[in-house]
């Protein structure tokens, strides 16, 4: 169930090209699941920004985001000490899948940002857990350092060659032994990565919003189980259920 709340700005910080973590301290009862993400009110704005959690804390949850427009440029400029007004608790998350023991992690862009947490939590049950990124370039790749200090094996394609592997994430895949897949990212590389792949898996979706909490019906989509809106029965689907001829 989403809750509303006043949260206090701990850190705010750059860092990659465009993207920026923030810290924010508070409540953070109603975020249960890897995946799931808030809804933050910025000043002047007139809709919240919904962002997904990267990392949860005892008393404080970390989110990652780009600048893509005024409210994220806004955000980028608030400093430690400030208080916003931010939903949690939204969205339909991970979920770890019990059979698996060699999950895989993909993330593309910033859509990297719930990995951290998603793998905090499989490596947790003992799970090996691999991670394969990509970026544009060098100077865009996020969350690397992360992954690998709670324990993930992280391989990264870089477009243009300067950090990893020249190409896609696809192109790393059969190079690797897994059983599952966890995917968030841009949607030409989920479903890249969803037809390259036999096993099953979950993918994250991003779509643009409205309220974000399921009342305005603005980001449903078709799938093979019905519609779903990708705010509130996502952002996260199942394979089985997704039809990519309907997705833009």
């Amino acid at each position: 169930m989403s809750k509303r709340d006043i949260y206090e700005i701990v850190s705010n910080e750059p860092i990659a090209r465009s993207i920026w973590r923030m810290r924010l301290a508070g409540d953070m009862s109603a975020v249960t699941a890897a995946g799931q993400f808030v809804n933050i009110a910025v000043d002047g704005c007139y809709l919240r920004r919904p962002i997904s959690v990267s990392m949860l804390h005892d008393d404080s949850l970390t989110i990652v985001y780009k600048i893509a427009g005024r409210g994220t440029e806004i955000m980028s400029r608030m400093s430690a000490g400030m208080r916003l007004d931010v939903l949690t608790g939204l969205g339909n998350g991970f979920k770890p899948e019990a059979d698996s023991l060699k999950p895989l992690l993909a993330g593309g862009g910033v859509g990297t940002a719930p990995l951290p947490e998603l793998a905090r939590r499989l490596i947790a049950e003992g799970k090996r857990v691999q991670a394969v990124l990509g970026f544009n370039t060098a100077d865009d790749i996020v969350l690397k350092e992360d992954l690998e200090a709670l324990g993930a094996e992280v391989h990264i394609a870089t477009m243009d060659g300067s950090h990893g592997a020249k190409g896609f994430v696809t192109d790393i895949l059969p190079h690797l032994d897994f059983d599952y897949v966890y995917a968030c990212g841009p949607l030409p590389m989920m479903r890249a990565v969803c037809e390259a792949t036999r096993c099953g898996g979950q993918y994250s979706f991003e779509e643009r919003m409205g309220c974000g909490f399921g009342a305005c019906m603005g980001c449903t989509c078709k799938t093979a189980s019905g519609a779903k809106r990708i705010c509130k029965e996502g952002p996260v689907l199942y394979k089985e259920e997704i039809l990519w001829q309907t997705l833009q």
